[in-house]
């Protein structure tokens, strides 16, 4: 019985002390999706937990913006309490220029955990496929009105823990990166996003590589070529984002080469100290850039 009684005198994990980093949401401008920063001193976060007033909400993440008839829509993970525990929702917020925004309220739940939800149009349609890695699926919802109305339109793909699906058009092909699990960036290809999707010839990408393989936003176009974002798990969960310029894409090659996105990274203070994890940017048609991201850290310094 001694070694009980030695255990009983050890030092016992204390529990935390003050204030705990968050993650909520902020936007970025700049002239490029590769040169994002803070546009202006105080603006960010513009989405925090305590925004989330119809819910007792632990986190806020994963945006991504949609711009209809001149108003800024954006859509994001909100961890709230249930019943059955925490669980991710996606939420809506307003803004007529991007940086003012309203909370609107939650415009999709599920008996299970939601998040990243990626928005875009295609044929006339607004879709939206979130993150339902816990159901084995990757699920695709059409607006039904838009934007506070979402109906499951069709499961595209069954069988993996497909996390972060970002999918986008290229040369008349739809293309989709899922993480399916343990770090593992797999590709897929199809005609149109409601599919038929099939695995791409060289896929899987990556295997077993935290830094670079789980998607990190939505895919965008630089000077022709697509650019995929992707979170660096290393050393810890979330710490920045990184980026790769996509020089070969066809059903049956693929190549990439990392670029810069120095900003998009843990800032060491404020409401992005510790880390970032997603950025979806939007070109504005004037030489600027508009982007939404997360950011953990402590939302009241960078107000004080």
């Amino acid at each position: 019985m001694k070694w009980i009684r030695n255990w009983f005198k050890k030092p016992q994990p204390e529990e935390p002390q003050g204030p705990q980093p968050q993650w909520t949401i902020g936007i970025y401008g700049g002239s490029s999706p590769l040169d994002l920063q803070d546009p202006e001193p105080g603006l960010n976060p513009v989405i925090t937990p305590a925004h989330i007033h119809d819910h007792a909400c632990t986190l806020v993440a994963d945006p991504f913006m949609f711009r209809r008839e001149g108003v800024w829509h954006l859509f994001f993970e909100a961890e709230v309490e249930t019943s059955e525990g925490l669980r991710g929702k996606i939420g809506h917020a307003l803004s007529q220029d991007g940086k003012a925004w309203e909370y609107q309220g939650m415009v999709l739940e599920e008996p299970f955990h939601l998040s990243y939800p990626y928005v875009f149009a295609h044929g006339g349609e607004i879709y939206m496929i979130p993150e339902t890695r816990s159901q084995r699926s990757i699920r695709i919802y059409r607006a039904q009105p838009f934007p506070g109305c979402w109906r499951l339109e069709k499961t595209l793909m069954k069988g993996r823990r497909f996390a972060d699906n970002s999918l986008f058009e290229f040369e008349g092909r739809w293309w989709m990166f899922s993480d399916s699990g343990n770090h593992t960036l797999r590709l897929y290809h199809a005609d149109q996003p409601l599919g038929p999707w099939k695995e791409h010839k060289k896929s899987p990408l990556i295997k077993k590589n935290p830094s670079t393989a789980r998607p990190g936003g939505r895919v965008v176009l630089v000077d022709g070529k697509p650019v995929r974002f992707a979170q660096d798990g290393v050393p810890s969960y979330g710490r920045r984002v990184l980026a790769f310029e996509i020089t070969q894409l066809t059903p049956t090659t693929y190549a990439e080469t990392p670029v810069e996105i120095p900003h998009v990274a843990a800032s060491g203070r404020g409401w992005n100290q510790e880390g970032m994890h997603t950025v979806d940017a939007h070109d504005l048609g004037d030489g600027r850039w508009l982007a939404c991201v997360d950011g953990l850290g402590f939302a009241e310094e960078n107000h004080g």
